[in-house]
Parts: C-alpha cells; structure tokens; sequence
C-alpha cells in the first residue's frame, strides 16, 4: 500500500492516474451518451430508459458513489499537477507552439476543466437534486427549451469536446504508446469518438431550443 501511495506521489503516478480515471470518466461518457440519444426517439422511449435505470435501485446509487470518487480523484489530481507545473515554469512561454503535443485541446484542459466543473454542478441542480414533479422527458424539454440554460449547455459540452479531444490522445501517451505507425490512427480514433459524442450531447439542447416538437 504505501508503495503504492509513494508511486502516485509522484510526477507520473499522478499523470497514470489523470490517465485511468479520465478514461474511466469518458467510458461513463460513452454509456451516457448511448443513454441520452433515446431523446431522438421521442419522449415514450426517453421516460422507458430513465425509468429502466431507476429500477435498478441501490445499484445506481453504488455506481453514482463510485463515479463522484473517480471524478474527485481526477479533479483533484488535475489541480494539484496545475500548480505544480505553474511552480515548474520559471517564466512563461514567449510564443506558443504547437509541436510537441500542444494543441487548443491541451493548452486549454484546466480552463475547459472548470467550465465542465461548473456544468456539472448546474446539471444535477436541474436533474438529480430536485424534487421530481413530472416525468424526467418533460423536465428535460421544459429546462432546456430556456434560451439561457440551453445557450449554457452547449457552450459546456463544445468545451467538454475540447476537453476529451485532448484527454483520449494523452491516454495514450501517458501510457507510453507513441509511435509514428499508430500516432495518426490513435488521434483520428479519439477525435471520431469525440465528434460523435459531441453531437450527441450538443443536438440535445439545439433541438430542445428550436424544435417544438423535440420530444413530444
């Protein structure tokens, strides 16, 4: 145990563990995605999947605990490997490059970070942490179909794409798989799952704010 605690003291045992809990976070992600993408199917199917999920009772709640783990371990770890590399820097870079691994996607990840921190807090104030009066499809299309909070949710999920674009391409580099034969296929790999998460997620405002008929 404590071996292990030593190795995640560590420069790289932080960035493993940035590494495996951001994954873990994206496959949650992924399932939730697959989850929301129901709400194209009309508001019947919406309600039958939230309400499939409910029935699994303490199972969800098991799950929603070990999610908020995974998730303050990855905030935590994110903030303590920001200011160590603000202490790192004697001064800061006179031009920005892109080499290296720099893109919009890394030098953005804290600042992204706190947009999905925010985001989050919002999202289970206006989902999870209120007393259900109507049907979750409902509740979904009344929030939403609000110029603000709609507005709201798709800046916060244009900058969780930011966010992940980047994370599936570090996935990978902090476990050391880099090589020019598979670098373009692994970036192209990430930047397709992000694009089609992406999708999903911003869809769902847009069609709640313009269409009327989104899931009625």
């Amino acid at each position: 145990m404590k071996t292990m605690l030593t190795a995640f003291s560590s420069s790289v045992g932080k960035k493993l563990l940035m590494a495996f809990t951001g994954i873990l976070l994206s496959l949650f992600l992924i399932a939730h995605a697959i989850g929301n993408s129901t709400t194209f199917l009309g508001l019947d199917a919406f309600n039958s999947y939230a309400e499939h999920l409910h029935s699994l009772g303490c199972l969800i709640s098991l799950f929603e605990i070990g999610l908020l783990l995974i998730f303050l371990i990855h905030v935590s770890v994110a903030i303590i490997l920001f200011f160590q590399n603000l202490q790192a820097r004697s001064t800061r870079y006179q031009v920005q490059k892109s080499s290296g691994g720099r893109t919009p996607g890394s030098r953005t990840m804290p600042y992204t970070g706190l947009i999905i921190l925010i985001f989050i807090i919002v999202h289970l104030g206006d989902f999870h942490f209120i007393e259900k009066t109507t049907t979750i499809g409902v509740l979904v299309k009344e929030t939403l179909s609000r110029p603000v909070i709609s507005l709201f949710y798709i800046v916060a999920m244009a900058a969780l794409i930011l966010h992940i674009s980047h994370g599936f391409w570090s996935f990978f580099q902090t476990l050391g798989i880099n090589h020019p034969k598979y670098n373009c296929t692994i970036r192209t790999g990430g930047l397709g799952v992000t694009f089609i998460l992406g999708s999903i997620f911003v869809l769902i405002p847009i069609l709640a704010l313009i269409w009327t008929g989104f899931l009625s």
